[in-house]
C-alpha cells in the first residue's frame, strides 16, 4: 500500500460541533498529535452557524485531547449555504498561508448530514475552494461520510455533482471499516502467505459469510435510520468493500490504484439479483420495539439484512456468499468466516477474521485428542493484535482514515465506480423491499443473527 509522506495541510472540519467531530474525528486528531504524527504545518479549522470559540469545542472532549489540540484549532462561524461565506473561508485559509509563509494543502471534511454534501461541494468549488492554495501549488481534497445516495439513481445525480467541482483524485468517500487493522491484514495475510492463496478458490472454499452485529439499537439517530435501513446503512457499502477484499485476484502491484482496480473488477462480477428472486435471497427483520422507539408504529424499515450471493468468476463460482448485519442482536461483533470444503463425514475447517472488537484471526482444526484411540476433536489457533504486538490498544478506524486523507492515499477509500457498482448489486433489494413490508420478520432484542428468516 501506498506509504505517501506527510505534508502541511489545513484540515477544515464542516460540522466542527457535531456528534461524529466530538465522538470520532477530534479525539483521533488529538491521539495523533500525542504521537507527533501530525505535520509541523498543520492547522484545524471547524466551521459552524454557532457562535463558539475553540475553547467551546474543545471543552466537549476530554482534557487530554484538549491540550493535545489547544493552538491547533480556530473556529470560523459560517452559514454553509451562503456563497459569500465560502469566499470568508478563503480568506481565512489564504490568510494562514500567508502568516506561515507556505503553500498548505487543503482537506474538507464533511461531518454533515448527507442531504448537504452535493450543496456544499457546488459552493466549494464556485468559491475556488476546490482548486489547492492560493498560488495553485498544493491539492485540495474533499472527505465525504457514507451513505453515497439513496439509491442507484441518486448515487449516480450525487457522484456527477461533486466531480462537477472535484477531480476523481481529490474525493475521498469514508468506509471506516477498511480502516480497521484486521480489514487491512485480509490483503496483506491472503498474498503473502502462500499456503493459504493456494486454496482460495471454491475447489476448496464451500462458504463465506460475512456478519456484523450490534446490540445497541438506533441510539439517537432515529430520523437517520428510519430513512435509510440495514441495507443500505451497512450492506451496501461496509459488507460489500469487505467481500470484495476478501475475494478480489492479487493486484500486480499492492498500491492505491491496483488494488481499486481488483475491487471493482469483482464487484462487477457479483451476480445481479433479479426482481423476482429477491424474496429468495434476502432476508429482513425488524428488532420488537423499535417501530415505537422512532415514533412511526407502520414502520417496515429493516434493522437486519441478509444477501446471499454469487460471484460469476471463474475462482468464486460455486461458492455461497452470506452478507448479515443487524441492531440488538445477541453480541457486538464484525468477523468474516471462511468455512472449507470437508471430507465427507468430517468436521469442516474454518478461517475467522475478527475485525472487531477483539482483533484477530482464528483457525479451527481437527486434532486428535491425547489417548490410546484414535478421536478427534475441534481445536483452535488464534491470533490476536494484543497478543502478538504487545498492544493495549490500537489505532482507531478514524486516526487511520485521516492520516490517510492528510497524506493523500486513496488505498481506503471507495471509488465512483466501486460505489455504483455496490449499488447495482442491491438496487433490486432496495426496489422491492420499499414496495411493502412483506417478509419483514420481527425478532426479540436479543437474538442470533442466524435465527432471523
Amino acid at each position: 500500500m501506498n506509504k505517501t509522506p506527510l505534508t502541511s495541510g489545513l484540515l477544515v472540519i464542516f460540522g466542527i460541533t457535531g456528534d461524529l467531530s466530538r465522538r470520532y474525528l477530534l479525539p483521533a486528531l488529538s491521539d495523533l498529535a500525542a504521537q507527533n504524527l501530525l505535520p509541523e504545518q498543520f492547522e484545524i479549522i471547524g466551521t459552524t452557524r454557532r457562535r463558539v470559540t475553540a475553547a467551546d469545542v474543545l471543552g466537549q472532549v476530554s482534557s487530554e485531547a484538549a491540550a493535545q489540540l489547544a493552538g491547533r484549532l480556530r473556529i470560523v462561524q459560517m452559514d454553509p449555504t451562503l456563497e459569500a461565506d465560502y469566499r470568508a473561508l478563503k480568506s481565512t485559509l489564504d490568510r494562514i498561508e500567508d502568516e506561515r509563509g507556505v503553500c498548505l494543502n487543503r482537506l474538507f471534511y464533511l461531518s454533515i448530514p448527507p442531504g448537504t454534501y452535493g450543496p456544499v461541494v457546488d459552493l466549494l468549488g464556485t468559491s475556488g475552494l476546490n482548486t489547492g492554495c492560493q498560488h495553485g501549488e498544493a491539492d485540495s481534497r474533499v472527505m465525504i461520510e457514507k451513505p453515497f445516495g439513496y439509491d442507484l439513481e441518486s448515487a449516480r445525480e450525487l457522484i456527477a455533482r461533486i466531480k462537477h467541482s472535484f477531480k476523481e483524485s481529490q474525493i475521498y468517500r469514508i468506509d471506516h471499516y477498511l480502516a480497521k487493522e484486521t480489514a487491512q491484514n485480509i490483503l496483506v495475510f491472503r498474498f503473502t502467505n502462500p499456503i493459504f492463496e493456494a486454496v482460495w478458490d471454491s475447489g476448496s472454499i464451500q462458504d463465506i459469510t460475512i456478519t456484523a452485529s450490534e446490540t445497541i439499537g438506533v441510539e439517537g439517530r432515529a430520523a437517520f435510520y428510519e430513512s435509510t435501513g440495514a441495507l443500505r446503512d451497512f450492506v451496501q457499502n461496509h459488507l460489500l468493500q469487505l467481500l470484495a477484499i476478501t475475494t478480489m485476484e492479487k493486484p500486480r502491484v499492492l498500491d492505491s490504484d491496483h488494488i481499486h482496480r481488483e475491487k471493482l473488477k469483482l464487484l462487477r462480477s457479483i451476480r445481479k439479483i433479479k426482481p423476482n428472486k429477491v424474496a429468495e435471497v434476502s432476508a429482513r427483520g425488524q428488532y420488537r420495539g423499535y417501530a415505537e422507539e422512532v415514533g412511526n408504529p407502520d414502520s417496515t424499515t429493516e434493522t437486519f439484512a441478509r444477501l446471499k450471493l454469487r460471484i460469476g468468476n471463474e475462482r468464486w463460482n460455486e461458492v455461497n456468499l452470506t452478507l448479515q448485519t443487524g441492531k440488538r442482536l445477541n453480541k457486538r461483533s464484525t468477523e468474516i468466516v471462511i468455512t472449507f470444503a470437508a471430507q465427507q463425514g468430517s468436521t469442516p475447517n474454518t478461517l475467522r477474521f475478527r475485525i472487531q472488537p477483539d482483533e484477530g484471526i482464528d483457525i479451527d482444526l481437527q486434532a486428535k485428542k491425547p489417548g490410546l484411540d484414535n478421536k478427534t476433536e475441534q481445536v483452535e489457533m488464534a491470533f490476536t493484535y494484543a497478543e502478538s504486538f504487545g498492544l493495549k490498544t490500537q489505532p482507531n478506524a478514524y486516526e487511520r482514515v485521516l492520516m490517510d486523507g492528510i497524506r493523500g492515499d486513496q488505498t481506503l477509500f471507495a471509488t465512483s465506480d466501486e460505489v455504483i457498482a455496490s449499488w447495482e448489486i442491491v438496487e433490486a433489494v432496495v426496489r422491492e423491499w420499499s414496495k411493502n413490508g412483506d417478509g419483514l420478520t420481527i425478532y426479540d432484542p436479543g437474538t442470533p443473527a442466524a435465527n432471523i428468516n
